[in-house]
């Protein structure tokens, strides 16, 4: 018999713009693959409640119930899946991610309803598991786990990275509620390689899946955006943590977009020290509009400090280059890092004005497993909490022995009340008719991703869709609008604008029984399941 797999999607800031989640599509994957029925219960675009976790328990039976996280839903993640446990007590709990890979003997201690940690890449070791989970004493034949054994926290081998990419199967995006996600808005994220060959010291990447980069072959890669393209997705985030670090693969998959006729908009991320103007009109003319470069310090000496590995003159000219070819370049900045001080803040501060770019400020959060949080004695810093909720970088959970807490919120709050000024000019504009179009956009898109969010996160759709009285599709759009307005306190105009959308690019539908009609959200497409070309 087939053992059943529950993987749960911990609840993630819709704020925080989260594509549908990879990692766990990964995961359900290597467990689908293993010959197990899985289901993925996601939280991440709909509500979760202690309520509807038993009842999708219930309703499933499964054998092993797992979840991953990042550090600020860790907690939250935990929780639910000890919840979980209590609610199916055979069940195995397992649980994955960069956060526990680093945090073991903790997370054991602290949740003892989890029965098993997977460290680092798990897709292998999730294949070499399913046979053995019911026989506890083959656990320690599995590679890259640890687990609990004579009241003591027990590490398995350590498991080598997957050397060959290609033998990852697709992620099982078809277990996710994909028209919810289309809803909201974001680009659907994919991978082209695993690896980051770089050493910043506040940085995970290097630890979690290894210094030396390892590629997809450029066939399945561009076989994986066909296919997402054919399920109606229209933007694709290359998550790479180093997108460029090989141009002339780069321009392979360019040229492979081009042959195949892809057309589809897309970012990524990348280091100023890895571009040319070659390769970026090149990305430019296969739809890629959009870049992010992480820059972290416009300090010289910081930026030697962290590792960072790259120079004030190559930002200057990666930024050029964008400008030159028409994409749009974002720069992101860290507040708080080890030595700082007031007069490199404000340094940072004039040399990314000085970019006249699209730039953001995080505070620094240092995770476990990063050189900065296992190393911390080596620098001028002090991390104030544990609460990891707090490690979202909103907010300052380090000091400096020159900047307090209080210095970094008041140097991010002049950026802040800067961009505010700057927001409710186009506010203003937008009430006034004196806007751009492209600036009216810009509201208009933000008061709609607004509503979405309450429309996703609250289920709305599950609780006012009933249309007894309801005659004409028309008619239903707006007794559903009016409903939605009424609990939102949003403007009419734009709830009817949101439905009426929804159904035109068939993300509703409205479905006509016996006792009445209710919306629903579309089902996942008949192609959601890859089938290999």
């Amino acid at each position: 018999m087939k053992l059943k797999v529950a993987i749960i999607a911990p609840p993630y800031p819709l704020e925080e713009a989260p594509a549908p989640p990879l990692g766990i599509c990964y995961a359900a994957a290597a467990f689908e693959r293993a010959g197990c029925e899985v289901q993925i219960f996601d939280y991440v675009v709909r509500g979760y409640t202690d309520a509807r976790l038993r009842a999708q328990i219930e309703a499933f039976t499964p054998d092993i119930v797992g979840t991953n996280s990042v550090t600020l839903n860790f907690p939250q993640a935990a929780e639910i899946l000890s919840k979980a446990k209590d609610m199916a007590p055979n069940a195995i709990t397992m649980m994955g991610g960069p956060h526990v890979s680093f945090y073991v003997p903790e997370t054991l201690a602290r949740y003892p309803k989890i029965d098993i940690i997977a460290i680092g890449e798990g897709e292998a070791a999730i294949e070499d598991f399913v046979p053995k989970a019911k026989d506890r004493a083959a656990w320690e034949t599995v590679a890259g786990i640890a687990f609990r054994k004579d009241g003591q926290v027990h590490y398995t081998p350590k498991r080598e990275l997957i050397a060959d990419l290609d033998t990852l199967p697709m992620p099982s995006r078809h277990l996710l509620p994909l028209t919810r996600y289309k809803a909201l808005g974001f680009p659907v994220s994919i991978i082209t390689s695993r690896g980051c060959p770089n050493q910043c010291i506040f940085c995970l990447g290097r630890r979690m899946v290894g210094h030396k980069v390892r590629y997809r072959s450029i066939q399945k890669v561009a076989d994986e955006i066909a296919h997402l393209i054919s399920m109606g997705f229209t933007r694709i985030n290359v998550a790479d943590d180093l997108f460029t670090a090989s141009r002339p693969r780069v321009r392979e998959l360019c040229q492979e977009i081009k042959r195949r006729k892809l057309e589809f908009g897309w970012s990524a991320f990348s280091r100023v020290n890895t571009v040319d103007e070659d390769i970026f009109r090149l990305m430019r003319e296969t739809g890629c509009d959009c870049i992010s470069f992480g820059i972290e310090s416009g300090n010289a000496e910081m930026l030697k400090r962290i590792k960072k590995g790259i120079t004030r003159e190559q930002v200057l000219n990666a930024v050029a280059i964008c400008k030159r070819v028409g994409m749009k370049a974002h720069a992101s900045f860290i507040v708080g890092l080890p030595g700082e001080t007031l007069e490199t803040l404000e340094e940072t501060d004039k040399f990314a004005v000085s970019l006249d770019i699209l730039h953001g400020y995080h505070f620094l959060a240092p995770f476990p497993g990063t050189t900065i949080y296992e190393n911390l004695k080596d620098y001028d810093l002090e991390i104030l909490t544990d609460d990891w909720t707090q490690f979202d970088a909103n907010r300052p959970v380090v000091r400096t022995s020159k900047v307090s807490p209080q210095d970094m919120l008041d140097f991010v709050g002049r950026y802040d009340a800067e961009c505010n000024r700057l927001w409710a000019e186009l506010e203003e504009g937008y009430v006034n008719g004196t806007n751009s179009p492209e600036d009216n956009m810009r509201i208009e898109g933000s008061r709609r991703l607004g509503l979405v969010f309450s429309i996703l996160e609250h289920d709305m759709l599950e609780r006012h869709g009933a249309m007894n009285g309801a005659g004409s599709l028309e008619e239903a759009e707006k007794i559903l609008a009016g409903r939605i307005a009424g609990e939102t306190g949003k403007d009419l105009s734009l709830v009817v604008k949101v439905v009426e959308d929804f159904v035109r690019r068939g993300f509703l539908q409205l479905e006509k029984g016996p006792g009445g009609a209710v919306w629903q959200w579309t089902p996942n497409p008949d192609n959601a399941l890859y089938q290999a070309p």
